[in-house]
């Protein structure tokens, strides 16, 4: 029978052959000589998912975590004192990297970013995987999330959403925990308020989206360029990408080049209880306009031509 005695790592190496020799490692317990890939691999969907919060782009987060298998293997023997704690730290602070790359360069989105997030070769990852992945998160929460300021986003997406405490976020972002607790507090504030409008915000968001879709179908770009925020996130799914649409689009001039006298063809509705609209064709909806505001304006439009994920939608058409 296994001994079960608790102690802390004595070897850490990645290579062929090395294994993580230890009875405990953060709150789990192992067997000794277990394999340090077996160990990560058992974090890996924890890891992807704290990325894919962070970074709202499934390729972006599998870099973050691929990133820190690296830096794991790497490793000197006796640096990991805590595996969970630690991998949590490197996933965080290559997502806070990239968040920051990211909005230096909001309104110069490259072909080379694009096609990383379409496969080449017309190849695509599985649409439910995807969905599913996608659904999990909340795509309102996601456009909310993108509005954020990197470390806004990393507190309140870790600390409310897996628990690190902000003693363990403090240097990460490289500020106090009471620092870190009000930008997750501030965050927090932004959230709700996308998710609960009162009856004033909700009555500007639907006169937000008729004032988007009159400009997109009258072909006035500038009034169209009014409704949208100048940091505005669109993000369209594989089969909206496949009608046309880019795949990410950011900053607001971006964004209405693709959608000046495109979306005018599309009709107001409540999509889960929120302004937005739909495309149809007939009877079958093909592209569902899911959208975030602030302050009277666009801020997030998601293209979902999915149709599983759009049997999941409740949606409305409005008169």
């Amino acid at each position: 029978m296994t001994e079960s005695r608790q102690i802390w790592p004595v070897r850490l190496s990645a290579r062929a052959g090395h294994y993580y020799d230890a009875r405990r490692e953060g709150s789990v317990t192992v067997n000794a000589q277990r394999p340090l890939a077996e160990l990560f691999e058992a974090r890996r969907p924890r890891l992807q998912a704290i990325a894919h919060r962070m970074l709202g782009s499934s390729g972006d987060a599998e870099d973050a975590v691929q990133e820190a298998w690296l830096r794991l293997s790497r490793s000197e023997a006796g640096e990991v004192r805590d595996l969970d704690a630690w991998l949590t730290t490197v996933v965080a602070r290559v997502s806070l990297s990239i968040l920051r790359a990211r909005r230096s360069r909001r309104e110069e989105v490259t072909d080379e970013r694009l096609a990383e997030t379409t496969p080449e070769g017309g190849e695509t990852a599985d649409p439910e995987r995807e969905a599913l992945l996608a659904d999990s998160v909340g795509l309102a929460l996601l456009v909310v999330l993108d509005t954020l300021r990197p470390a806004e986003r990393l507190s309140f997406v870790l600390h409310d959403l897996f628990d690190v405490p902000f003693d363990r976020i403090a240097p990460i972002i490289e500020r106090s925990p009471a620092a870190a607790r009000q930008l997750a507090s501030r965050a927090r504030r932004r959230v709700q308020g996308a998710e609960t409008p009162s009856a004033a915000d909700a009555r500007r968001r639907h006169e937000a989206v008729a004032a988007f879709l009159a400009a997109s179908r009258g072909g006035d770009f500038e009034a169209l360029l009014a409704m949208l925020d100048p940091d505005v996130i669109l993000r369209a799914d594989q089969n909206a990408a496949r009608m046309g649409a880019p795949a990410e689009a950011f900053g607001s001039a971006e964004a209405a080049r693709f959608l000046f006298g495109r979306a005018g063809g599309a009709r107001p509705a409540l999509v889960d209880g929120i302004a937005g609209a739909v495309w149809t064709r007939g009877e079958r909806t093909l592209v569902v306009f899911r959208f975030a505001f602030a302050g009277g304006r666009i801020t997030g439009i998601d293209l979902i031509g999915e149709q599983s994920r759009i049997a999941r939608l409740d949606l409305k058409l409005l008169a």
